[in-house]
């Protein structure tokens, strides 16, 4: 258990792709917050070692349709993020904002806390826009140019940015400031859970917001996690 405990959470999501749900389900953050070793993030997450290395072992017992994301190409693995969680986020980001609307239409006088969500929200939206464009426009299509090349035993195409250290190094700044506002969303939201006086409307907001979060959880530990090390280990 020791050398487990030892280990980051990055590692330990790495090594067993259903980590994740195990991670998502007890509030560990795995994705921003990788760096941490378990026995640091079961502290910050107010949770036992104990409960969590439970919870892995089962989950790595159990079979998984998750993909090894860790050993894919990188051109499919792009691919993934791209038709997966770029879809997922810009549907969300054209989805929510008329939810959260409404919602502060009819409850706003009542629950204050929905128009930071809206503004938190907005600044959000604000945000992954522009960052998708950027990662589908210039590091995605870097990093397949340079898998390419690795594969045809060329030297890697030179980057206009010098390194890919340096847009990954931006990329990750963003993605920390995008864990912020989720952060504080859950905390304003009490966790996603609506009021006794929330009609329907009220509870599918912040059950689509809450599906968002996991959702690019996910997103940004495919990013950090794995993408990120891989291409900067191909460039060397």
């Amino acid at each position: 258990m020791s050398a487990t405990i030892e280990k980051t959470v990055r590692e330990l999501a790495v090594e067993n792709p259903a980590a994740t749900r195990v991670f998502e389900r007890l509030g560990i953050d795995y994705c921003c917050g990788g760096g941490r070793t378990l026995d640091d993030a079961c502290r910050v997450a107010g949770i036992t070692v104990d409960r969590v290395m439970a919870e892995l072992d089962v989950a790595q017992a159990v079979p998984s349709s998750d993909r090894d994301w860790s050993q894919e190409p990188l051109a499919e693995l792009t691919g993934h993020i791209r038709n997966t969680h770029h879809v997922y986020t810009r549907d969300a980001l054209a989805r929510i904002p008329a939810l959260i609307e409404k919602v502060v239409a009819a409850h706003g006088s009542r629950h204050p806390e929905l128009r930071r969500i809206q503004s938190l929200f907005d600044t959000l939206a604000q945000e992954l826009s522009t960052h998708l464009m950027k990662e589908e426009m210039v590091l995605f299509p870097y990093i397949v140019r340079m898998e390419e090349a690795a594969v045809a035993g060329e030297p890697p195409i030179p980057a206009p940015f010098g390194t890919v250290a340096n847009p990954i190094r931006m990329m990750e700044h963003e993605h920390d400031e995008a864990g912020g506002v989720l952060r504080e969303l859950r905390a304003v939201s009490n966790g996603y859970s609506a009021p006794a006086d929330g009609c329907l409307t009220f509870q599918t907001l912040y059950r689509a917001l809450s599906e968002f979060e996991q959702d690019l959880h996910r997103h940004i530990h495919l990013e950090n996690n794995i993408l990120h090390p891989r291409a900067v280990e191909l460039e060397a």
